[in-house]
């Protein structure tokens, strides 16, 4: 039987790391701490050395939703192929729970949770990969919009893209046959003085720096 590499997010119900690595065959347990999750984060440590589980922990030392990608594609990069990623959603609080079950989607990992009976649910593997959806243009108009200094409007985007504005505004609004960026929850769109304002999304910001 396959072992797993449990990933863990804290600040929720700590039972469900245990109930975790009874369900399945698990090799380790990594544990994504904020800083005021470190204490708890030693503690399980050492309860999980008694089962003979090693553990590692992981600390968030920036924005949530940026360092929980980060951690879960490069646990999933390093993780030998005889092994099984798991994400244990059940255990995190509130955003950490999102993070780490966007994360798992993204990455096409399994995640599972713990109902109120104590049992362990499986969530639908959703593997896709954004990168297949974009092209070249729809990468350049991501990088600019990365930049500081950018974009006050269409205008400004079809100009530092030399791009014409009907082609700018295809790759940010699609059509029938291809999704744009702003349907695959990569841009955002606001009205400022009249003009179109757009901006990256977090998921934008996170494909960008190579975490999704």
């Amino acid at each position: 039987m396959k072992k797993h590499v449990i990933i863990a997010p804290l600040g929720g119900p700590s039972e469900t790391i245990f109930i975790g690595i009874k369900e399945f065959p698990t090799e380790r347990v990594v544990l994504i701490a904020r800083p005021d999750d470190l204490r708890e984060a030693e503690n399980i440590k050492k309860d999980l050395a008694r089962f003979k589980v090693p553990a590692a922990i992981e600390r968030i030392n920036g924005p949530l939703w940026d360092e929980t990608f980060r951690i879960v594609k490069e646990i999933a990069a390093a993780t030998p192929k005889e092994l099984e990623v798991l994400i244990n959603v059940a255990s995190g609080k509130e955003m950490m729970r999102c993070a780490a079950t966007s994360a798992s989607f993204v990455n096409g990992l399994k995640a599972f949770g713990v109902d109120e009976q104590g049992q362990v649910v499986l969530l639908p593997v959703l593997k896709f990969s954004y990168y297949t959806l974009l092209s070249d243009r729809k990468m350049k108009l991501l990088s600019l919009l990365a930049q500081e200094d950018c974009c006050a409007s269409l205008e400004e985007i079809s100009r530092r893209t030399k791009m014409s504005l009907s082609l700018v505004s295809y790759h940010i609004n699609g059509n029938l046959k291809s999704e744009g960026l702003k349907q695959l929850g990569l841009i955002e769109t606001a009205e400022q003085s009249g003009r179109v304002h757009v901006s990256l999304t977090t998921m934008g910001r996170l494909l960008l720096k190579g975490y999704v």
